[in-house]
């Protein structure tokens, strides 16, 4: 729900560690003049370029949702669904998990978009669960983790992690932070070369850079509860 979203962001404004991490990464852009934000945009571009459009073998599919719009998914969410979609055609995907809780609707964007999926012929005997309680990337992977985890008696399979080219570097930092072995799935074939996902790299640049060095500070100061943030 569009309440609970908003609600959600607030809360972690007001989070003292997020707002350390905050402080930390403005000093760092400033004392660099720019230059360590610049090294994470060319790094999420690269990782947006590169990325392959499907994995190498088949494997279980995280699929990361997004906002929803009157219970619809938007453009990029489709995006990414069509592309599970055309894994699980292909025999390169056994095994798929929706992740996302409620925003911008009644329903969650793990629901949504298997509805979505099913509308295209999915085929209904396909293996598909949804984590439908997560607010953000981060609870997504945490709680897509506890799942495969209690599946797997304690161990964790490799992944695929199928999101937005603009998304796939900090989902891929993420990920790794909590244990998986992950390799990245573009939902688009090629990178666009617009504005609109000019703006969404910059952003996602901008994101990636928070957490990070965010997470090297911590542990530079020895900051426990900021590390078992990402963990």
């Amino acid at each position: 729900m569009r309440e609970s979203a908003a609600r959600s962001s607030r809360r972690y404004w007001r989070d003292r560690d997020v707002q350390h991490a905050a402080v930390v990464t403005l000093l760092a852009v400033l004392l660099s003049g720019g230059l360590v934000w610049l090294g994470y945009l060319i790094h999420v571009c690269r990782i947006a370029a590169r990325s392959p459009s499907a994995p190498p073998r088949q494997m279980i599919a995280l699929v990361f949702g997004q906002r929803l719009r009157n219970d619809a998914p938007e453009h990029d969410y489709r995006l990414r669904l069509g592309r599970v979609l055309a894994l699980a055609r292909q025999c390169q995907a056994g095994h798929i998990l929706l992740l996302g809780g409620c925003s911008g609707g009644q329903q969650s964007e793990a629901a949504v978009g298997h509805a979505w999926l099913l509308q295209q012929g999915l085929p209904r005997e396909l293996r598909v669960e949804l984590e439908q309680e997560s607010v953000d990337s981060l609870e997504n992977l945490r709680h897509a983790r506890g799942l495969l985890q209690a599946q797997g008696g304690g161990l964790l399979p490799p992944v695929a992690l199928v999101t937005s080219r603009y998304h796939l570097a900090r989902c891929l930092l993420l990920a790794r932070r909590l244990g998986f072995s992950v390799l990245p799935v573009a939902a688009e074939p090629v990178l666009p070369l617009d504005r609109r996902y000019l703006g969404l790299l910059l952003i996602e640049a901008t994101y990636l850079m928070w957490i990070d060095v965010g997470l090297r500070w911590a542990q530079l100061i020895g900051h426990r509860r900021m590390c078992a943030r990402v963990s």
